[in-house]
């Protein structure tokens, strides 16, 4: 049983972990291009939540939200 638990050190250690072992080699030399991930998924979730609020104001303008106390059966 414990040669199993040693294969999940193995697997998460020495191979799932590469490519965040590559980045922290890379922030030692340039620290924008090891965040640059980061930008990226910021910028991504930025977007999808504009779009959300987006969506959320016309459905409240168009009148097609339920907002009916009882609209939900947990209400």
């Amino acid at each position: 049983m414990s040669d199993f638990f040693y294969l999940i050190e193995y697997l998460f250690v020495e191979i799932l972990f590469i490519p965040l072992d590559i980045i922290r080699a890379i922030e030692l030399d340039n620290w924008w291009i090891a965040n640059s991930f980061n930008f990226i998924f910021i910028i991504i979730i930025s977007c999808a939540l504009l779009y959300w609020t987006v969506q959320l104001i016309g459905f409240s303008k168009t009148g097609e939200e339920d907002k009916d106390p009882s609209a939900h059966s947990f209400l």
